[in-house]
């Protein structure tokens, strides 16, 4: 006869796989990465859907959770400028063959210092923790901007960001 608890803590660790997405990989970490949190998988979807943003409905791009995706204006399309706490606020999106539906742009993976992150035309993507599905409260928030199917695409320096402007461009939300 199996132990009540491990019944119990069996069921536990199913539940959370099954609402938390978790899976074995998803804990790993490389050398020199953070860990990633376990609400991200291996093989994230990038799809498009209508959501309110001030008001108005726009397309914008959300991850397999529904869940809208920014990306961070300061960043480089080498390097990823959300670590720690800001990481922790908005973590990042993060496989290692992420997959793409509605969105022409192009997806890629930069091994930084987030693992394995997901970048739309060079953007790196992220969530925002007060986020809910169809749901975006962090537009503008911090310079994080909802991204879009039309995002422009940046090219690949590992020159640091120029000067942040304050209001957002025709490359985005």
């Amino acid at each position: 006869m199996r132990h009540p608890r491990i019944i119990i803590a069996g069921i536990g660790l199913a539940v959370v796989a099954t609402v938390g997405g978790v899976t074995a990989a998803a804990g790993a970490s490389s050398p020199g990465s953070s860990v990633r949190p376990p609400s991200q998988s291996t093989a994230a979807t990038v799809r498009t859907a209508p959501v309110a943003v001030a008001g108005k409905t726009e397309t914008i791009l959300v991850n397999a959770q529904g869940l809208p995706l920014y990306y961070y204006r300061p960043d480089t399309a080498t390097k990823s400028l959300v670590t720690g706490p800001l990481a922790r606020l908005w973590p990042p999106l993060t496989s290692t063959m992420p997959t793409a539906t509605g969105a022409s742009g192009k997806l890629t993976v930069l091994d930084d210092v987030n693992g394995h992150q997901v970048a739309y035309n060079g953007h790196l993507l992220y969530t925002f923790t007060s986020d809910h599905v169809g749901q975006v409260t962090g537009q503008g928030f911090q310079n994080f901007f909802v991204a879009t199917p039309g995002l422009t695409p940046i090219a690949r320096s590992s020159a640091p960001a120029g000067p942040v402007p304050a209001a957002p461009s025709g490359n985005g939300y």
